[in-house]
């Protein structure tokens, strides 16, 4: 269960005005379009999200890298183009080396591709009994994703296990429209560019959760680029992309059920002319500030015996893969219990 908000230590700051970002002695200034000046606290900062036009030199990014700060990229869209990550702090070669062993042993490989697709099936599923006991009428796609997780142990190939994880994901978006008090347009699932208010806000709000998973997997000598359910690519972290499986059913699809049933979001969050491609920005923000209240949220962790919040848990998620890939212990992906 969720308890009360912890004080965060860390925060991340989001620019959604146009303008410059630089130096200023020992901390970073935003100067707006217009000549209005902000400092940031660079001691309290964790990631920098730059959504507007923003002109950042050399200078203020060698100063963000020495203070471990992450700056994300957005385009006009908001989609996210790319991240500069500090200088690793806790590279290991030792790590590195198991860390492709495991990927080019096909049979470990696929153990941690079963894996993420289970938790991902599991949260998935918790989510719509939530929804099925007050009344929602979900059982056909409940019992859709429990096939499929029964199903998912046979499976050969990695191919194989993104399969079942597509059947299980479309059952689940077929009880969206139920779960969602506003009428909507959503058949399908489409990114490229997503075409409707839904699948424009889980493009948004997915790749919050990625940028979070990114920087957690930064905190340990993981590899963010070697990954066993994504196959790795040119210039894309698909760890990132591997664990955000397990969190955007918990983290990104309740906060878009949220939002949605309290009106906070509507067809006129989004600019008129641009089919649902942008939205403004207030609703933008809205959305960045609803996501960092939920990961300050804590729930009781079983094993540490202690409440976590939920971006610590992520971390937590790199930790248990970590310990996998030395062969210390198993890997079980966190699903939730309530």
């Amino acid at each position: 269960m969720t308890g009360k908000k912890v004080l965060q230590v860390h925060k991340n700051y989001y620019i959604f005005s146009n303008g410059r970002l630089e130096r200023k002695d020992n901390t970073v200034q935003f100067i707006s379009a217009d000549g209005n000046k902000r400092a940031l606290p660079i001691e309290q900062m964790e990631g920098l999200y730059l959504m507007g036009e923003i002109d950042v030199n050399s200078k203020c990014i060698n100063f963000l890298g020495s203070k471990g700060v992450f700056l994300h990229f957005f385009n006009y869209y908001d989609f996210y183009t790319g991240s500069f990550m500090p200088r690793l702090r806790q590279l290991s070669g030792r790590m590195l080396v198991k860390q492709v062993g495991m990927y080019v042993d096909e049979a470990e490989r696929l153990k941690l591709a079963k894996a993420f697709v289970f938790g991902s099936m599991e949260n998935m599923y918790r989510n719509l009994r939530y929804y099925n006991s007050r009344g929602r009428d979900l059982d056909a796609q409940m019992s859709m994703i429990k096939a499929m997780e029964k199903d998912l142990p046979g499976a050969k190939t990695v191919t194989e296990v993104m399969g079942h994880e597509g059947i299980a994901r479309k059952a689940y978006y077929e009880a969206w429209p139920s779960i969602i008090n506003q009428d909507i347009d959503f058949d399908k699932r489409v990114m490229h560019p997503p075409d409707t208010m839904i699948n424009s806000l889980i493009s948004f709000v997915n790749m919050m959760i990625y940028t979070r998973v990114l920087s957690e997997i930064y905190k340990t000598s993981l590899n963010s680029t070697i990954s066993f359910l994504h196959e790795p690519g040119e210039r894309r972290h698909s760890l990132s992309l591997d664990l955000a499986e397990i969190f955007k059913p918990l983290l990104g699809d309740r906060l878009i059920f949220k939002v949605l049933n309290k009106k906070q979001i509507t067809k006129k969050s989004f600019t008129p002319g641009l089919n649902y491609l942008h939205l403004k920005k207030e609703a933008a923000q809205m959305l960045c500030t609803e996501l960092d209240n939920r990961m300050n949220e804590t729930i009781e962790h079983k094993d540490l015996g202690k409440s976590v919040s939920y971006q610590y848990l992520i971390r937590l998620e790199c930790y248990k893969l970590y310990k996998h890939i030395l062969g210390e212990k198993e890997y079980v992906p966190f699903t939730m219990k309530w």
